[in-house]
């Protein structure tokens, strides 16, 4: 069996039949887009060093390995609102419709701007892989190309089709060489829980629709149009910052969250006087099982993280370390997710209230969200894949999310802004990385 094989063979119990109501995560992101509340299109932006594959081979390419997949073949079907919304699979897999025919000719950070803000086309399965020459002395991406050649593949979907971690199975899927394994998890199970692990689920469920945030001077309306900056972590940066808190060593992700409240804080945009509620992120936890990783879908719940206002940048480090150990992220986001897996299949007016609530400042502050390929060489034909950076959607009222994607020896923090906010993106993005700098040091 070839290392990729897990990623092409359907898994059992994926089989989509005709007008099949959507899961409620996926209908929350549809009904998000459907009601004009926000663009719901999530991407990932992949670098590699080496020639471009030509269009026509790229569509090759896509035929050969993305068709087993039947999850790429579904679409919305045509709903009105009380109506649930569902999925129908479409008949033929036409790579025709999925391959971008243009090639673009701006920099990869402006072309991801401009086809992120745009929405999918909903008669076909909303999903979209574009060709973007990669200009080495584009000093707004991460890398450049050592060769003086290089290209940049976005693939990008509605968020209700795909997630990150999907859209990373999927470029990886494209990708040949080692398929590498994601590091082993705790499992935790969702059947036969005991009286004592609901009730505990069911105080966390409560706890988590308090208030844990306020308006911050970026709040508001997002508006069309996005501005995107990229900025690289070399490991041994990330390595030197993991071990501030020497001897106890913290999580990338404690690192990230521990460096974006350092930076928010430095541009002014946590409030000058430290207030209660404070600054909150959202932080997005995978919740598939060692046996899942490769299963496209959204399978992932949030997490509120409180992001400290200290000035100590170690200090800021210890308080978020304490709250993301991953068992803990990982326990309270399996019971999230259980519990919205099982709500009703209908829309209520006290279900519309709780996703306006969830949508607004008052519930978190800014989304951070992590990925990784948790691999090591890729390639693509000649070409080798040197760096991935993830691209969130804006919700409604936050014209920032911030995001860190690792791949081998390469970790890149993307800032995304709404138009009104694009003088922030690069700014941000800096500080993020000047803020991991100064924890290494």
């Amino acid at each position: 069996m070839t290392p990729h094989a897990p990623l092409r063979t359907p898994l059992p119990g994926a089989r989509t039949v005709s007008g099949t109501a959507m899961p409620p995560q996926d209908a929350w992101f549809h009904r998000q887009q459907s009601s004009g509340a926000a663009c719901m299109t999530v991407a990932v932006l992949a670098w590699f060093d080496g020639p471009a594959p030509t269009p026509a081979a790229l569509r090759d390419l896509v035929r050969e390995r993305l068709q087993p997949y039947e999850r790429l073949r579904l679409r919305a079907a045509p709903t009105t609102p009380p109506s649930w919304p569902c999925w129908i699979p479409e008949a033929e897999f036409d790579p025709e419709h999925h391959v971008g025919s243009e090639l673009h000719a701006t920099t990869p950070a402006a072309s991801a701007g401009e086809l992120i803000a745009r929405p999918l086309d909903p008669d076909r399965p909303p999903w979209q892989l574009h060709l973007l020459p990669a200009d080495p002395a584009d000093r707004a991406g991460p890398v450049g190309a050592s060769t003086g050649d290089g290209f940049a593949l976005l693939l990008r979907a509605h968020h209700a089709l795909l997630d990150g971690s999907s859209l990373i199975a999927v470029v990886r899927a494209l990708l040949d060489g080692p398929t590498g394994q994601p590091p082993l998890c705790p499992e935790f199970r969702s059947r036969r829980r005991s009286l004592a692990t609901r009730g505990r689920e069911l105080a966390w469920s409560v706890a988590d629709l308090l208030p844990r945030a306020r308006p911050l001077p970026f709040h508001g309306p997002v508006g069309p149009g996005r501005a995107v900056a990229f900025g690289r972590i070399a490991r041994d940066e990330l390595d030197a910052a993991r071990l501030a808190l020497s001897p106890e060593r913290a999580s990338s992700n404690a690192v990230f969250l521990a460096a974006t409240a350092g930076a928010l804080r430095t541009l002014g945009l946590t409030g000058r006087v430290p207030q209660l509620p404070g600054v909150c992120a959202m932080v997005p936890v995978d919740v598939r099982t060692a046996a899942e990783t490769s299963l496209l879908g959204n399978r992932y719940a949030t997490v509120r993280v409180p992001l400290p206002a200290l000035r100590q940048p170690q200090l800021r480090l210890a308080a978020v370390h304490g709250l993301t150990r991953r068992e803990v992220l990982k326990q309270r986001a399996v019971a999230q997710a259980e519990l919205v897996a099982r709500q009703p299949l209908r829309y209520t007016p006290l279900g519309a209230a709780l996703g306006r609530y969830v949508d607004s400042p008052r519930y978190f502050s800014v989304l951070c969200s992590s990925g990784a390929t948790y691999a090591s060489r890729l390639t693509l034909g000649p070409a080798s894949f040197i760096a991935l950076a993830g691209l969130p959607p804006l919700g409604p009222g936050h014209p920032l999310a911030v995001t860190m994607f690792h791949h081998d020896a390469t970790a890149v923090v993307t800032t995304v802004a709404g138009h009104r906010h694009r003088h922030l993106a690069a700014p941000l993005t800096e500080l993020i990385h000047e803020e991991i700098r100064i924890l290494g040091r």
